[in-house]
């Protein structure tokens, strides 16, 4: 592939066989979804908005005039936010000024760190099933992709075989805690050899935590907290999904300062800044009691439920996520082994959308997860109860 355009298309999955540019499986099923009146629990976004207070502190931010260039590595008061929750919740300590930058979202931010640290001849490696856009911006760099698979049913990685996807190319390892698609939550015993493997072949960890609030009983780890890792460690979160504003586009990244100056001198060109009205409303979010942040995880806990019972009525194993707020099922119980082709059917079959895992896989893992389905389950729950009625008669009319 010769062009950008090509190793990002290739990367996250919509180049074909014959070079031919397809469209994300996001899009198709969602074109889908709208086709036939389905509930879309395809594309994981809320159908709500997050907290009324925070919506105000915006509106009035536009009021006042704040509708300009913000600087470019973020206002002073949401990076001084961001440093405070870090260190309020994880014990983190960060400079604001050298340590920390706003971004556009979580995707710019991993555009940013991507595009700074890797390029041609290095290996970035994630696990798999993996979120489209590591794949979009590792081949945009040039970086070989390697994987390390997440076995069902828990999703982990086999700690005794993890190394051989290491090799003395690897130049990032990227986490994704909690993960998205499969909902895992990686324990200490992963993170920590992890850490251990990055160290031994010098390995910037890039770790995606814009769900580390979206939690179901485990605790969440900072892969920055543990020993070794804070020197090569860059740490994204967002706003997004914490706060469900998604269409604000407000995301960070932390960690040491030569690393973040490294993706900030890309950033910088990429959308230098957006959002100066919601950057204030964010810092405050950042700012709320501890309650907001464990009322969501309980309210989101009651909706996972809901749809849980749904896809077991439907007749599916279902793999309960221990955060995010997709869950995962598994299709093979009801004699079917090819999810794209049942995702493909379901919006007309029953009026219910879903997301195919092997989408998030290159060829090899996406044989290993054939029969999985991903849905979202950060919908109002009136909608989630029609989804699991619509899903329990899903048998009768395979």
């Amino acid at each position: 592939m010769s062009h950008p355009w090509q190793r990002t298309a290739q990367g996250a999955n919509l180049m074909g066989p014959d070079g031919s540019l397809g469209v994300t499986i996001f899009e198709e099923i969602t074109t889908l979804a709208n086709q036939h009146q389905a509930i879309n629990l395809g594309q994981g976004f809320p159908d709500e908005d997050g907290p009324a207070e925070l919506s105000r502190l915006a509106q009035e931010a536009i009021a006042r005039g704040n509708n300009q260039y913000a600087p470019g590595k973020g206002i002073l008061d949401l990076r001084n936010a961001i440093a405070e929750h870090q260190n309020r919740f994880y014990g983190i300590t960060l400079d604001p000024e050298h340590e920390v930058i706003v971004t556009t979202g979580a995707t710019e931010a991993i555009a940013a760190a991507i595009l700074a640290l890797t390029g041609p001849g290095e290996e970035v490696l994630t696990f798999e099933p993996f979120y489209d856009s590591y794949g979009a911006m590792i081949g945009l760099s040039g970086a070989r992709h390697t994987t390390a698979a997440l076995l069902a049913p828990d999703f982990m990685p086999d700690l005794a075989t993890l190394e051989n996807s290491f090799s003395p190319r690897t130049k990032m390892v990227i986490i994704n805690n909690p993960h998205n698609p499969t909902g895992a939550m990686f324990p200490l015993e992963v993170l920590t050899e992890v850490v251990r493997l990055a160290i031994k072949y010098d390995a910037v960890i890039l770790t995606d935590e814009v769900y580390e609030h979206l939690t179901f009983g485990p605790t969440h780890i900072p892969v920055a907290t543990l020993p070794g890792a804070r020197e090569r460690t860059l740490t994204i979160s967002s706003a997004g999904k914490t706060f469900s504003f998604t269409g604000w586009k407000i995301g960070w990244l932390s960690g040491p300062a030569e690393l973040v100056a490294a993706a900030r001198t890309v950033k910088q060109f990429l959308s230098y800044s957006s959002g100066t009205p919601f950057q204030s409303a964010i810092a405050a979010g950042l700012r709320l009691e501890d309650d907001y942040f464990t009322d969501t995880a309980a309210t989101l806990a009651h909706k996972r439920d809901i749809l849980g019972e749904g896809l077991r009525a439907a007749g599916f194993d279902v793999y309960l996520p221990q955060g995010t707020y997709f869950i995962n099922a598994d299709t093979q119980k009801m004699g079917i082994t090819d999810a794209t082709a049942l995702a493909r059917k379901l919006p007309e079959l029953i009026g219910v959308a879903a997301i195919p895992v092997p989408v998030f896989c290159h060829p090899e893992g996406a044989l290993r997860t054939r029969s999985l389905l991903r849905f979202a389950f950060c919908k109002k729950v009136p909608l989630l109860e029609q989804a699991a009625e619509r899903l329990a008669t899903l048998k009768d009319k395979l």
